[in-house]
């Protein structure tokens, strides 16, 4: 290791970043079908001249995960690099520029499908990986791991679930930041980088109805089970389930200055509500349960009274909670006759200690690069691969964090998933050095 840690040329890294960036985006790895191995051999090839030890190994030849791995001069802790490399579908025909063509327009914004969710993070973390390396750093200590894997957007069966069963010893760490965080909350006159510690569970489920069939020209002659479905509809309409705060959350809530006395959040809800609705409708759901319906079928034929119906619901668990929990808080708001619950997936959701010295990493660098902003837990009201990790490896601090300082969430939550994607090459450069400094403090 040299006597000093290099420092990275800002503007060099935001370019190699930039560069980088717009090329991931040229490959078009929208998942179903994703086809990532183009880009992934690119991402190989530039690691593997670095220095990395680099290994792409896949369940199908179209889709490797690649793995790099900088050793270091001792035994110590590994740091993972985490992203994804596939994106969700894009409609050309809604977009003001082309979603593969990594546009960079007259006011910095790199516009693409990707450039947010997540090959911006791929480009950032591999950008300061490879600056480093060829800057001559090593590890003093332990290893640094960059992890770029497939089909995120698709659950992870050929990607970090198939990864971490198959190849656990290939992607074992101590210390894991992937996606989930990072973006600016402006709140009450202050600015706020959220590090997300957790994400929630998934038990989605279906309500059935039962009635009796008949013609539907004779509309009672039959019991209609789709009529029955009314009622159920409605009160997931006028009410969510109560709340069953955790950690993270609570952190949350402290950070901004509105402590939860006690279990109930409402009061602290309601504060935030008042000064700022939209953060409010964001935060609400990390609370409790939630109940979202999002499919419903009945009879296969219009003069038929369907004698069952069913209904779909996206129902997502704070971290920790399992059947037992979410059934009660279904109950609560359908009440407990007239249908049945068959759930249709159940993933309990996990997280990682809000404490921790990766944490205090993570403060002392936005205390030096952003010092008027403040770092504050949060949670995913969906999921991440950082829970796979969790899961394989219970010993893992898995973070969230991509750190931006020029567009807000509330800049970019709205493009995610979204037509016209784009990023400030500014907040690009910004992640990069977040990266190749945490990178160089942890492994010290």
């Amino acid at each position: 290791m040299p006597d000093a840690p290099p420092v990275l040329d800002p503007a060099a890294l935001q370019a190699d970043a930039t560069a980088l960036l717009r090329t991931l985006i040229r490959f078009n790895t929208v998942n179903p079908p994703g086809n990532e191995r183009g880009a992934q051999e690119h991402l190989a090839a530039l690691l593997r001249d670095a220095g990395f030890e680099v290994t792409l190994v896949g369940r199908t030849e179209p889709r490797p995960n690649l793995v790099a791995r900088l050793r270091g001069a001792q035994d110590g802790p590994t740091l993972c690099l985490l992203s994804h490399v596939d994106t969700v579908l894009a409609n050309a025909t809604e977009w003001q520029r082309d979603p593969w063509s990594g546009d960079v327009d007259d006011d910095g914004m790199l516009w693409g499908r990707g450039a947010l969710d997540m090959k911006s993070q791929t480009a950032a973390e591999v950008a300061a990986a490879i600056g480093l390396a060829r800057s001559g750093w090593r590890p003093a200590r332990g290893e640094l791991l960059v992890v770029v894997v497939v089909d995120e957007e698709a659950g992870g069966g050929e990607g970090a679930v198939w990864m971490c069963e198959n190849h656990p010893d290939l992607v074992r760490c101590d210390e894991l930041l992937n996606e989930g965080g990072g973006a600016v909350i402006p709140f009450d006159g202050g600015r706020y980088h959220g590090v997300c510690v957790a994400e929630k569970g998934v038990f989605r489920f279906d309500v059935i109805t039962d009635g009796h069939a008949g013609h539907a020209s004779i509309p009672k002659i039959g019991d209609n089970a789709l009529l029955k479905m009314a009622p159920l509809l409605q009160r997931m309409a006028d009410a969510q389930p109560g709340f069953d705060l955790t950690e993270g959350p609570r952190a949350m809530l402290a950070g901004l200055g509105l402590a939860v006395d006690g279990e109930d959040p409402t009061a602290s809800l309601e504060a935030l509500r008042a000064k700022d609705p939209v953060l409010a409708m964001l935060v609400e759901p990390m609370l409790g349960v939630t109940l979202a319906p999002t499919k419903i079928k009945a009879s296969e034929k219009i003069n038929v009274i369907p004698s069952t119906a069913e209904l779909r619901v996206d129902c997502r668990v704070p971290p920790g909670l399992g059947e037992e929990e979410t059934l009660r808080r279904i109950h609560e708001v359908l009440g407990g006759e007239g249908y049945r619950i068959e759930f249709t997936e159940q993933v309990v959701g996990n997280g990682s200690a809000v404490e921790s010295e990766l944490m205090d990493t993570i403060r002392r660098w936005v205390g030096r690069e952003d010092p008027e902003a403040q770092v504050i837990a949060t949670i995913l009201p969906g999921f991440t691969d950082s829970r796979t990790w969790r899961s394989a490896f219970p010993d893992c601090v898995a973070y969230g964090f991509f750190p931006h300082r020029h567009m807000t969430l509330y800049d970019t939550a709205p493009l995610i998933h979204s037509k016209d994607e784009r990023i400030d090459v500014r907040d690009l450069g910004f992640a990069a050095r977040c990266f190749a400094d945490i990178a160089q403090e942890r492994l010290a």
